[in-house]
């Protein structure tokens, strides 16, 4: 196939992907409204009520943090919107479980710190509520069993909020995978490349405030994700990366995780960014960190496939998930913008700019709703996120993003933590489908609807 046919090929596919019937509906009506709580309304959690306030198809009727500012924060932003006051649950740690019995919520969304994100999950799921919680999921091999266990007792539904599973290049990138372009899939590379020094550790007063403090001292993430940085050597920050490559190889729906090994550096950044910032006197100076500056984990899939996964969040660096994606027929590569299709590219053993096929095969979700995105966080893919979990409960069915996700991807820190202390052993990563990713469907990015 020459480089015109190629193109002109992946310009027609696209509407007619576009024009599939529903894998998603049911013989139920569809429900009109979708009444949300939200558990934790901090800086994440605020952004997402920003978002369903914007929809007409949202009640949000409970909200929950500790934090009395973070509450006020959020009671004017729904006061602003022209909405009806929430109830409010703030009295203390354990509040999430009275706002989770409510009978006027449909789905609870839980934006908060990680160690919480499962107890709450489990709480909404125990009270017969759809539940959308922001990554990592978990941070324990048992608590991703729990999700999974919970569920299938239930019935009821968990939603990962991996919003970059919804960016519009690997979206893009996904559909040309499902048609071939690449041929077959041998490899991927991703990971979470983001300079974190200043929510790491900051003057206690705003996020990138120049200051090198952490727990009850530090300001939002740095009240507590620090601590992890503190305690944990691993991955500790996965999906953003393995999200979309987890789609891109069909893992759980036709493919699996096998085994991992991890390597991590010595560990260096965030030691030196306290004696930059606040003096080699400094009691933060004798902060032994665990972590390494940087993880690179290799994950080795069912089907034959390899992953690499890098973490990095200790350095001074520029941003990358560092997505790249390798088959048969050629490569796509995130860093560089550049793609190389073998018989297609112009110029042999010589990468293009990808804008052209991106544009060409822009996923129908974006096609679609872009311009209803253009007000949302990330460049627009905190709109999609939040609709895929909003539309899954009005249809009531699955997300499209669903509990065996959730436990499959968040499980990567905890074991490459232990590859790491067993000296970059191999670990098996354990089929929290328990056999049933070999019938398993696709769910995710089957046509315009979420």
């Amino acid at each position: 196939m020459n480089r015109r046919d190629f193109i002109q090929k992946a310009t027609m596919v696209g509407p007619a992907l576009g024009m599939m019937p529903s894998l998603y509906s049911n013989e139920a009506k569809m429900a009109d409204k979708v009444r949300l709580g939200f558990i934790g309304v901090g800086l994440r959690g605020r952004s997402h009520l920003e978002q369903a306030l914007f929809r007409q198809d949202v009640e949000v009727n409970a909200i929950c943090d500790i934090d009395p500012a973070a509450i006020n924060i959020s009671l004017e932003q729904i006061k602003k919107s022209g909405r009806k006051a929430p109830a409010v649950y703030s009295k203390g740690e354990e509040e999430f479980l009275n706002l989770v019995k409510r009978d006027d919520l449909d789905g609870i969304l839980i934006a908060t710190p990680w160690q919480w994100h499962v107890p709450m999950t489990l709480a909404a799921m125990k009270a017969g509520k759809y539940a959308a919680v922001e990554v990592s999921a978990t941070v324990t091999l048992q608590d991703s069993w729990d999700l999974v266990d919970t569920f299938e007792k239930t019935g009821s539904h968990c939603m990962i909020l991996e919003n970059v599973c919804y960016r519009r290049d690997v979206m893009a990138i996904l559909k040309m995978v499902r048609e071939g372009m690449f041929g077959e899939m041998t490899y991927a590379h991703c990971g979470y490349q983001h300079d974190l020094r200043s929510v790491k550790l900051n003057d206690g007063k705003s996020n990138g405030g120049v200051g090198v403090e952490f727990g009850e001292k530090g300001f939002s993430e740095a009240k507590w994700r620090t601590q992890h940085s503190v305690d944990r050597n691993g991955d500790i920050y996965p999906t953003h990366g393995l999200g979309p490559v987890a789609h891109w190889l069909d893992i759980n729906r036709g493919n699996r995780f096998s085994y991992l090994t991890s390597t991590a550096t010595k560990s260096r950044g965030l030691h030196k960014y306290i004696v930059d910032h606040g003096g080699k006197d400094h009691p933060n100076a004798k902060v032994n960190f665990k972590l390494g500056d940087i993880v690179t984990t290799v994950i080795q899939c069912h089907n034959g496939e390899n992953i690499v996964l890098v973490h990095d969040t200790n350095s001074p660096r520029p941003y990358s998930l560092a997505f790249r994606a390798q088959g048969t027929n050629g490569i796509w590569m995130n860093d560089g913008h550049s793609i190389y299709i073998e018989g297609v590219s112009p110029k042999e053993h010589t990468a293009e700019p990808d804008k052209a096929y991106l544009d060409k095969n822009d996923h129908p979700l974006w096609a679609k709703y872009a311009k209803d995105a253009e007000s949302a966080g990330h460049g627009g893919i905190d709109y999609f996120v939040l609709r895929g979990f909003i539309e899954s409960i009005k249809r009531k069915t699955a997300p499209p993003i669903d509990v065996y996700d959730a436990a499959t991807w968040s499980a990567i820190s905890p074991l490459s933590e232990l590859s790491i202390a067993k000296g970059s052993a191999p670990i098996e990563i354990p089929d929290f489908t328990r056999g049933k990713w070999k019938t398993n469907k696709r769910i995710f990015g089957l046509n315009d609807e979420y």
